[in-house]
């Protein structure tokens, strides 16, 4: 393992989490996006984290994609909106803001995680060179 691979590890976490962090935040300024009936819903977006190994023998992890969530969202009765059919619907996305948050608090956490392995390793590498030092 590199000298500082544990710093190169937990920044690919770190990317990760950010990645993930900005889809939840698509998908919450979007939840009340409104769309005609004949088209598709805002598709909440899922990031897609895929395991990785080196070739100098670190591991990490990735984002291996975005998934989309389902087009068809939800049908909602409002003959009042601009964009209302003849029935008097819209489309809007079906993002739950609960799980939405929740996810947050989960990333945020996951982000936090790493940032602090990148901080005490960068302690430790100090610390290391002290010691040459003296």
């Amino acid at each position: 393992m590199p000298l500082f691979g544990a710093i190169g590890t937990a920044g690919t976490g770190v990317t990760v989490y950010r990645k993930w962090l900005d889809a939840i935040s698509d998908n919450i300024a979007n939840i009340n996006t409104v769309r005609p009936t004949s088209g598709p819903a805002f598709q909440e977006r899922f990031v897609i984290a895929q395991s990785v190994t080196s070739p100098d023998g670190t591991g990490g992890v990735q984002v291996g994609g975005i998934a989309l969530g389902n087009a068809a969202g939800r049908m909602v009765y409002d003959p009042q909106h601009p964009m209302a059919d003849a029935g008097g619907y819209v489309r809007m996305p079906d993002i739950d803001l609960g799980s939405q948050m929740t996810q947050m608090i989960m990333a945020q956490r996951g982000y936090e995680a790493n940032l602090a392995v990148v901080d005490r390793a960068k302690d430790a590498y100090q610390a290391a060179i002290q010691l040459g030092r003296n």
